[in-house]
C-alpha cells in the first residue's frame, strides 16, 4: 500500500553539503528535531562515517551519516527526504543523481522545494518504472476558495505566530508550544510551510497559493481542524514589514482568524533578510500587528519568543527580562529555556476569552474580487 501524507515513514534525509548549515538545511533540521517519523540515515558525504549525534547533538537523533542513497539503503528507508532549502526553491543539480537513485530503488521521494520532482520528465519516468511515489509538499490545494469569514465564528481559540522577519523561528515556537501542551490540552497545529507540513503530515503551502485565494485556503485549513480542539496554533510565514514576503503574511494574518498573537524575533538580526532595511523596533512591530487587526478582528500579542542563540545564557536571561520590561509582554526563549512559561500565559489568555463573531462580518459572504 503506498505511503500517504499521514503515513509513518523511515527517512533517509538528503542534506549533501549543507548538514551543518541551519538555514540551508532547515528542512532536514526541522524534521529531525520535531517529526515523529523515523530517521534511519542522513546523506552528506562531508560527514560520512559519523552519526548525527556527533555533528548536531541538539537535534536528538543518532542516525548514521552516509555518502549516498546506495549507502543509505542498507538501513531500510521507505522514503528519501530532500532536506535542503535552496535559494529560490530549486533542486541543486548535484542532488539529481541521489533522487534518481532513490526512485530507481523504489523509495518514495518527499520534496519540499518549489521545483516539483513530479514535473521532471526523468524523475517521472524513473518513478513509473519502479512504482515509486513522489510527494511534492508545495503543491497548493486544487480548490480555490475565497475567504468567507466563517473562521471568525469558531469557538476554538486561534493563536498565530508572527515575526519581525522571515526565518526567525515562527514554526519552531508553535511546535514547542504544541510539545509543551502535550495531552493536557487539546491542541491542533496548522502548518503553512513545507517543513511544518512534513512534520504535521498536512497543511497548506502558503507561499504557493494564488494571492486572492490564500486567506481562503488558510481559513479552510483552520475550519478543517476537529471541533474538539481547544486551541489551534497557526504557523506564521514572512513578515509584514518585509517587501518580498509581506503578501503571504497578510494572507495568514486575516485568513486564520487569529484571537491571539505570538511575536517571534531572532536576537542579533539587524537587517531584514536579503535587504538593507533595518529590523523594526519590537514595540513598533507589536503596534503594527495589533492596529492592522483592530478593525477586523482584534488580536492582542500576548507573548514574545526570542531566539537568543547568539548570546551566552546569562546575557540571554538579561535580554529577555529587558524586552519584557520594555514591551510589557511576557517574553522567553522557548527552545533554550522551554515553552512552559509562555504556554501557561497563552493558555490563561485563551481561556479568558469570550468569543463572538465580529458584528456584520458574517452577515454576507465576501464576494470574489
Amino acid at each position: 500500500m503506498p505511503l500517504t501524507q499521514h503515513s509513518h515513514r523511515k527517512y533517509a534525509i538528503l542534506a549533501e553539503g549543507v548538514l551543518r548549515d541551519p538555514s540551508a538545511a532547515k528542512t532536514a533540521h526541522g524534521v529531525m528535531r520535531y517529526s515523529r517519523d523515523e530517521v534511519v540515515a542522513v546523506i552528506d558525504s562531508d560527514f560520512a562515517g559519523k552519526r548525527v549525534a556527533d555533528v548536531l547533538p541538539d537535534l536528538g537523533r543518532d542516525a548514521p551519516i552516509v555518502a549516498s542513497v546506495a549507502d543509505a539503503l542498507r538501513f531500510g528507508p521507505t522514503s528519501l527526504l530532500i532536506g535542503s532549502a535552496s535559494a529560490g526553491g530549486q533542486l541543486p543539480s548535484s542532488y539529481r543523481w541521489h533522487v534518481l537513485g532513490a526512485l530507481d530503488a523504489g523509495l518514495e521521494v518527499v520534496n519540499g522545494l518549489h521545483e516539483l520532482v513530479s514535473a521532471d520528465a526523468d524523475f517521472a519516468k524513473s518513478a513509473s518504472r519502479s512504482g515509486a511515489k513522489i510527494w511534492d509538499v508545495r503543491v497548493p490545494p486544487a480548490e480555490r476558495r475565497i475567504f468567507t469569514g466563517d473562521v471568525y465564528s469558531l469557538a476554538q481559540v486561534i493563536v498565530l505566530a508572527v515575526g519581525t522577519d522571515c526565518s526567525v523561528g515562527k514554526m519552531t515556537a508553535m511546535l514547542e508550544l504544541q510539545r509543551t501542551a502535550g495531552s493536557s490540552t487539546s491542541v491542533e497545529l496548522v502548518a503553512t510551510g513545507q517543513t511544518g507540513i512534513l512534520i504535521a503530515g498536512a497543511g497548506v503551502p502558503a507561499d504557493c497559493v494564488v494571492a486572492d485565494f490564500l486567506a481562503g485556503a488558510v481559513e479552510d485549513e483552520v475550519l478543517g481542524r476537529p471541533r474538539s480542539a481547544e486551541i489551534i496554533l497557526v504557523e506564521g510565514q514572512g513578515a509584514i514589514m518585509h517587501p518580498a514576503y509581506a503578501a503571504v503574511t497578510f494572507g495568514l494574518l486575516y485568513g486564520c482568524g487569529a484571537d491571539l498573537l505570538m511575536l517571534c524575533h531572532e536576537v542579533g538580526r539587524e537587517m531584514l533578510t536579503g535587504t538593507t532595511l533595518p529590523v523594526p523596533d519590537l514595540r513598533e512591530v507589536l503596534r503594527l500587528h495589533e492596529s492592522m487587526l483592530r478593525n477586523v478582528k482584534p488580536a492582542p500579542c500576548v507573548a514574545i519568543a526570542l531566539n537568543t542563540a547568539v548570546l551566552d545564557e546569562d546575557s540571554a536571561r538579561r535580554l529577555i527580562a529587558d524586552v519584557e520590561r520594555e514591551t510589557g509582554v511576557p517574553t522567553d526563549d522557548v527552545v533554550r529555556f522551554g515553552a512552559a512559561r509562555l504556554w501557561s500565559i497563552i493558555l490563561k489568555e485563551a481561556r479568558s476569552l469570550h468569543k463572538a463573531a465580529p458584528e456584520g462580518l458574517l452577515a454576507t459572504r465576501i464576494p470574489s474580487a
